[in-house]
């Protein structure tokens, strides 16, 4: 069946490329014996499917890399390394981002900001560090609640929404945020409508607290609106996802607590403003979850050390 899905998709059948994506993300490993006949078709996109690349499969485009035969694909040859996560593709980025590769010129970022597409990054320090978790839960939409002091976005006035309201004694919660080393309540409150066009930040502490950050920049473009009533409805932890890759940005109940993003344009993990460094992700609410014609995603992100919390927004 693989195969005869690798055949499609090197001939452009998109379907079958949607198909092997599927495998990837309920099971990345069952593609691993059959990644290196993928890139001998030159299928390289999306690079999600090579999660699970083996050494041998990881040398090889490395060494593609490295030959700049074809420099046209150094983009899409940096995002399968950064999904594979491999310590031999790690070394090659880290290399790349000293010594660039040919057409480097064309990029629009250093070779390892790359990492984040794979969910993963490198610190000050020069050690790795994790931005996504390994466990995942869906996140059911339930009954909407609001802050007792009525309090509004300032600026459209929309209610503030109850993004997320967690607390790590619950241990499918300690489960999911164990990556960020939160302890305690979480609460992250954001405008819905906002968000869609501005990165968000809230300062958030571990007793529950959630206040909208005043560095938050009003992007010049976003005009007068009138109020709007946020969602009617806030998640709540649900059954475990399979694999940590089955969040869905498009389809109704795919919103997922933990876990890896599902985005729908390039990786956007909000840098940390009190420290600069890429925030862990926590989840994702799909529009489809939240409104019977939602479309897009938010998603969510939390950086420990200096409590903070981000809302940021993507759609086709």
């Amino acid at each position: 069946m693989i195969e005869e899905l690798i055949d499609k998709a090197a001939g452009g059948d998109d379907e079958a490329v949607e198909e092997l994506c599927v495998i990837a993300d309920a099971d990345p490993g069952r593609l691993t014996p059959h990644l290196g006949a993928l890139l001998d078709r030159d299928v390289l996109w999306p690079g999600r499917l090579y999660r699970a690349a083996d050494a041998e499969v990881v040398r090889r485009v490395v060494e593609r890399v490295d030959g700049g035969a074809t420099p046209s694909r150094l983009n899409q040859l940096l995002v399968i390394l950064a999904h594979s996560g491999h310590p031999v593709a790690e070394s090659a980025l880290r290399r790349w981002s000293q010594r660039r590769p040919a057409g480097a010129d064309k990029l629009h970022v250093d070779a390892l900001a790359y990492a984040r597409e794979g969910g993963w990054t490198v610190g000050p320090d020069g050690r790795r560090r994790e931005l996504c978790g390994d466990a995942a839960y869906a996140w059911v939409m339930d009954g909407a609640r609001r802050r007792p002091d009525g309090a509004t976005c300032p600026w459209c006035a929309s209610p503030r929404w109850t993004a997320a309201e967690l607390d790590t004694a619950d241990p499918a919660v300690g489960t999911a945020l164990a990556h960020t080393g939160w302890s305690g309540r979480l609460l992250i409150e954001t405008c819905h409508f906002c968000a869609c066009y501005a990165t968000l930040y809230s300062r958030v502490d571990p007793a529950g607290g959630s206040v909208w950050w005043s560095g938050n920049a009003r992007p010049s473009y976003l005009g007068v609106t009138e109020p709007e009533d946020p969602p009617a409805s806030v998640p709540v932890p649900g059954e475990p996802r399979p694999s940590p890759y089955q969040a869905s940005a498009w389809a109704r109940g795919g919103s997922t607590l933990g876990g890896r993003p599902d985005w729908i344009q390039d990786a956007e993990h909000p840098d940390c403003p009190g420290c600069g460094q890429p925030m862990d992700y926590l989840g994702l609410i799909g529009g489809a979850d939240l409104d019977d014609y939602g479309e897009g995603a938010y998603y969510l992100h939390l950086h420990q050390p200096c409590g903070f919390a981000a809302v940021n927004y993507q759609q086709s």
